[in-house]
């Protein structure tokens, strides 16, 4: 048999049989934070300014491996739970890929979970949404224990003595996952057990028995018993939890490893199999006699552990901008480079009018997200202040739950517009836009659902009427300058004259108050033609009820070009 030389194989059997282009290059090298304008103006406007060249270290970094490798290594390679070790000690154990550890030490060395609370300079929590925004681009998933550790703060204040004992550990700028009492390790990352299966969102039909050790009241030792269906980042070093008490529900702070180095009765029964956020591990957890102590007052568990849960709501709006900015980027980038029909994608002008409704959606969340972390700046300086309820504190109680519930709820579907301008390179996995699907619907669910939000804000105006005066003013900054939002503001107005029928309308209302403030802010801070476009397509009747619906005349490529990332 006459054999073939290799030459011969090559040359009538090539194994390339095209060549590739019309292929977007891989996007690196990008500052994640100073390629986007709309957040390095509003983070000057809002005046956390002081952060920007650490924000642009954070961004370049966050640019390489972190975007590039870290987040997909930590998804592809999800949490694993061991119940025992080998020899059948029971030890609930959650192995991590090592990527994961790498986000937690990233979001923790550049102070993402302590900034305010650390810091001595103006407008931390203004400079930390920045950072956290930046930084939640590269992977959702660890911003969970992050956000909780930094809201953990305001809630432990209840109780002095806790917070004197744990505020510097969960403030500390080392990450250590290792199972070892908090103490030895001179850190800790918090979480938060709150929701019970036949409860969900109503807490106060929460089952969990706390039973005192020696007295009980604030700060006593009690012993928990009872389960949670939902503890996120079960691997934390302390978690508030609530539970039954004679005087009601009550919050408790629970170690997870006890100071002899024990392990508590805190147990892992399994962990979620979740629709995306697959990186963070998510569990329910049963809890047979575990130690914790009280914090706040007996019966006050819920008002104690909402100075928690508020603290995340303001990090659920300021991730869905990050989730919104990452989809921009990642449309933009593709559509640059993408030709068809004889024309760049980015080129064709039914695609402007779709980038550029993404770009205008990224921006005025980004604008909101950034306004609402000035009102926690604000508030908390009323507060040492010794005002309770100033102006700034009703705008952030009731500013939050508004954001909270319509940025959320526009995330999935921007989230989705992003992937399709991939076509069908963005259903693949490899694209990354699959995963920014999956997670786009977290925010909106996690810390109160659409309803529960709606509901909140409503609450918020009926226990201090007067915040809707307050959120009014702030609209009203802008006044004159568009009639657009002018009568916007008028309508939004009239919608509180019936309030037999508010509670119904409670969605259509808090959108509108989201729309108005989106659009002050907007007039106020961005360029004529995002503020134009804003108000035309959202307050002016003349957008659609889908993206790429701008009206025409609207300066797609001066909208487009702010948010062009740049490598």
């Amino acid at each position: 048999m006459a054999t073939v030389s290799q030459s011969a194989r090559e040359s009538t059997a090539p194994w390339q049989t095209h060549t590739v282009f019309n292929q977007a290059p891989p996007l690196v090298g990008v500052d994640v934070f100073s390629s986007n304008l709309p957040l390095v103006e509003a983070l000057g406007r809002e005046g956390g300014e002081w952060i920007s060249e650490r924000a642009s270290a954070l961004g370049r970094t966050v640019g390489g491996a972190p975007q590039q490798e870290w987040g997909r290594l930590a998804n592809e390679n999800k949490p694993i739970l061991h119940t025992h070790d080998r020899y059948g000690n029971r030890i609930d154990e959650v192995e991590f890929h090592p990527a994961w550890h790498q986000l937690m030490s990233l979001g923790v060395e550049h102070e993402l979970h302590s900034l305010p609370w650390t810091s001595e300079e103006p407008s931390a929590h203004t400079a930390r949404a920045a950072m956290y925004m930046t930084a939640m681009q590269a992977e959702a998933g660890f911003a969970c224990p992050i956000t909780m550790t930094f809201a953990v703060v305001p809630a432990l204040r209840a109780q002095p003595e806790l917070a004197a004992e744990w505020e510097p550990l969960v403030t500390a700028t080392h990450y250590d996952p290792r199972s070892i009492p908090a103490a030895e390790k001179g850190a800790a990352i918090a979480g938060m057990a709150m929701t019970e299966k036949q409860g969900g969102s109503d807490v106060r039909a929460n089952t969990t028995v706390a039973t005192p050790i020696n007295g009980g009241g604030a700060g006593a030792e009690y012993e928990l018993s009872g389960h949670k269906w939902f503890c996120s980042a079960p691997m934390s070093d302390i978690f508030l939890v609530l539970a039954q008490t004679e005087e009601g529900l009550s919050c408790f702070l629970l170690p997870r490893i006890l100071p002899d180095a024990s392990r508590n009765a805190f147990h892992i029964q399994r962990l979620k199999d979740k629709l995306g956020n697959r990186s963070n591990a998510s569990s329910e957890i049963e809890l047979h006699g575990a130690w914790a102590q009280m914090v706040g007052d007996p019966g006050r568990g819920v008002p104690t552990i909402i100075e928690m849960v508020g603290h995340t709501r303001l990090d659920c709006v300021i991730g869905s901008a990050a989730g919104m900015r990452a989809g921009v980027v990642s449309a933009l980038h593709h559509t640059a480079h993408r030709s068809a029909f004889g024309k760049k994608l980015i080129d064709q002008p039914l695609m402007r009018n779709v980038l550029a409704d993404l770009c205008l959606e990224s921006e005025a969340t980004t604008a909101l997200a950034m306004r609402l972390a000035r009102a926690y700046d604000e508030a908390h300086t009323d507060a040492q202040d010794g005002e309770d309820s100033s102006d700034a504190q009703l705008f952030k109680r009731l500013a939050t739950a508004v954001g909270k519930y319509w940025s959320c709820k526009r995330a999935p579907n921007h989230a989705f517009e992003a992937l399709e301008c991939h076509g069908g390179a963005g259903y693949v996995e490899e694209s990354g836009m699959p995963r920014l699907y999956r997670e786009a619907p977290l925010a909106s669910i996690w810390e109160g659902s659409g309803n529960v939000m709606s509901l909140d804000v409503l609450r918020a105006l009926t226990r201090s009427p007067r915040s809707l005066e307050v959120f009014v003013a702030e609209l009203e900054q802008a006044q004159g300058a568009d009639a657009r939002l002018d009568e916007s503001v008028r309508r939004l107005k009239d919608q509180f004259a019936d309030p037999a029928t508010l509670e119904s309308r409670a969605r259509r209302v808090v959108e509108s108050m989201a729309l108005c403030l989106q659009g002050s802010l907007l007039v106020r801070g961005a360029p004529a033609a995002v503020a134009d476009a804003f108000c035309a397509a959202r307050l002016g009747g003349k957008g659609g009820l889908e993206y790429g619906t701008l009206p025409a005349g609207v300066d797609f490529e001066a909208i487009i070009a702010r948010s062009q990332p740049a490598s």
